[in-house]
């Protein structure tokens, strides 16, 4: 167990230097993916291997010249990783537009990395349109035929649906972690669920759910502690959470029970159908997912965020929600305020941490933090 938790911890912080292992050893293309919402399974049935690209937590130096200061912490460090020279592995780049920013740092990389194939694909964002699915359908074939274009060979159906099946498994092999988690039968913190989905989205995935295949044989039988506080964290659209804050939920008494982060069930939250047109597939999948989780980046009438955290937090019998909100994060800022008085009008505590790239005030979060968790004692007790 812990070997296979080992293998994820290092994938999950160093991400190039497995995907340039695994080009090495397979002579396969690299594809970089941005966040949040293209599949990995169109780059995968071409054959190549789908990483997502990740913030990183080298200090931000070369890029200081060429992105603005007010960028999130996540955007401004794709851009220096850029300028340093990481991505030059990468056989091509997809990424959509879900934020002025992002566009911005698309600019940067293709300026910077002319040799590369920036593949850019506008995803609908008002998805309960009656044009949505279509439009969805009609963007997922523009990229089908830019990656046979990349590759030079039609890529068939049935590539699509296999690769779609081994998503699915990796995806509900993370799902039933989770379940184990919140129910308390196994004993993960929350840096190692974190190192298990980022990995997820840096491997190769057949490697990575035969590993996860054997690491639930052996964390079926380790309970989690008790008397713990359980807490649910949402938040961070695209970066991952700073491990140091996983840490001192717990080092205050929590737990986190469950979440709505990107690298978290976000990621995983929701299959794509095996059967039938695998176009029709991808593009039902986007169109649902926001259901799962929803994204204040999509419009959605029939969804909202703070409806749904209201509820998750109740299913996961979650004392309190912990709120990470990277600076700079339009999507998120925007909808904040809803979010804190829908908390509000429930009398459930909330806590916001605003996040940065640089180093963080852990000593000032740590007093909040205790804070917060006296308030969630209070209610539980009341």
């Amino acid at each position: 167990m812990q070997q296979i938790l080992e293998i994820f911890e290092t994938a999950a912080a160093h991400p190039h230097e497995q995907a340039r292992a695994w080009k090495q050893e397979t002579g396969g293309r690299v594809i970089g993916i941005f966040p949040m919402h293209f599949p990995g399974e169109l780059a995968h049935a071409a054959g190549a291997l789908p990483v997502i690209i990740q913030e990183d937590d080298q200090p931000i130096t070369v890029g200081l010249s060429s992105v603005f200061n007010f960028y999130c912490g996540y955007n401004r460090s794709v851009v220096d990783q850029a300028m340093r020279g990481e991505f030059a592995f990468l056989d091509a780049i997809l990424f959509g537009d879900h934020c002025v920013q992002l566009l911005g740092t698309a600019d940067v990389l293709r300026d910077h990395m002319p040799a590369t194939p920036i593949l850019f694909n506008q995803l609908i964002t008002t998805l309960s349109a009656p044009w949505a699915m279509e439009e969805t359908r009609k963007t997922f074939r523009q990229l089908w035929t830019e990656l046979e274009a990349l590759i030079g060979r039609p890529i068939p159906e049935e590539d699509v649906r296999a690769s779609i099946r081994l998503f699915n498994r990796n995806r509900s092999l993370i799902r039933r972690i989770y379940e184990m988690r919140r129910s308390g039968r196994i004993a993960l913190t929350g840096r190692q669920l974190q190192h298990i989905v980022k990995s997820s989205m840096v491997m190769d995935k057949a490697r990575h759910t035969a590993l996860l295949e054997t690491l639930l044989e052996q964390v079926a039988d380790a309970p989690a502690p008790e008397r713990a506080i359980r807490v649910y964290l949402s938040g961070h659209l695209c970066q991952a959470p700073k491990l140091e804050i996983l840490d001192l939920v717990e080092q205050c008494g929590g737990v986190v029970v469950d979440d709505d982060l990107y690298h978290g069930f976000r990621y995983i939250s929701t299959d794509i159908a095996e059967e039938g047109p695998p176009l029709d597939a991808l593009a039902n999948w986007y169109l649902q997912r926001n259901k799962r989780v929803p994204c204040p980046t999509r419009a959605d009438k029939t969804t909202d965020w703070e409806t749904f955290l209201l509820g998750a937090v109740k299913t996961s019998q979650a004392a309190g929600l912990i709120i990470l909100m990277a600076k700079f994060c339009e999507p998120h800022m925007y909808f904040y305020p809803e979010i804190k008085e829908a908390f509000e009008r429930q009398g459930i505590p909330y806590l916001l941490v605003e996040t940065e790239h640089e180093s963080m005030a852990m000593e000032s979060l740590k007093t909040r933090m205790e804070t917060f968790f006296e308030v969630a004692k209070r209610r539980i007790a009341a």
